[in-house]
């Protein structure tokens, strides 16, 4: 399966973010075809997480302040406490989130990612789930938080946990094959 052949999807993390939530969307979209990109605040390498240990460290593509909305397709935002908390006091990283949304292009965040849509001031409206910690946050910001395996709401793509990630890989390749989305627009 090649649907997403030419497609390029930015993953967005700092130190800490949830290894599989990283890994597993990540084969998910390659094996569709995608050609997917780490970009951080850090340069060098990022380190995972993995459940209650710190995991393998992975290559960073795009130093956030290279980084461009225009030059993907999609965005991923994988969760674990630690990277959301350190990326939404990141200016750079939040107007990069907020990019996507302005432009109509697909993102989907899973875990404690969602406060990153917070913070970038995009989930007024928008039907949600996220890490069942946050919901007060995410609802505090105008979304409707619902508890479910996977959410989609025109573009935007959230899940709450792990253990949701064949759901969410499904919605999130079938989001970025569908291209942009007008009404993801804030």
């Amino acid at each position: 399966m090649s649907h997403l052949t030419g497609k390029k999807v930015a993953i967005l993390v700092e130190d800490g973010f949830e290894q599989v939530e990283l890994t597993s969307p990540k084969e998910a979209m390659e094996a569709h075809g995608a050609q997917t990109y780490i970009i951080s605040p850090k340069r060098g390498n990022v380190k995972g997480w993995e459940h209650t240990k710190w995991g393998q460290e992975f290559p960073v593509d795009v130093a956030i302040e290279e980084a461009n909305a225009n030059d993907y397709d999609a965005l991923l935002l994988p969760g674990g406490v630690m990277n959301p908390d350190k990326l939404r006091t990141n200016k750079k990283a939040v107007q990069f989130v907020r990019s996507f949304f302005d432009q109509g292009k697909p993102v989907a965040a899973i875990c404690h990612g969602p406060w990153m849509l917070v913070e970038a001031g995009v989930v007024n409206g928008r039907k949600v789930t996220s890490y069942p910690s946050i919901q007060t946050d995410l609802k505090n910001a105008g979304a409707n938080w619902v508890d479910q395996e996977v959410v989609v709401d025109r573009g935007l793509v959230t899940s709450r946990k792990p253990d949701d990630l064949p759901a969410f890989n499904r919605k999130l390749v079938e989001e970025i094959s569908e291209g942009q989305h007008e009404r993801q627009r804030v």
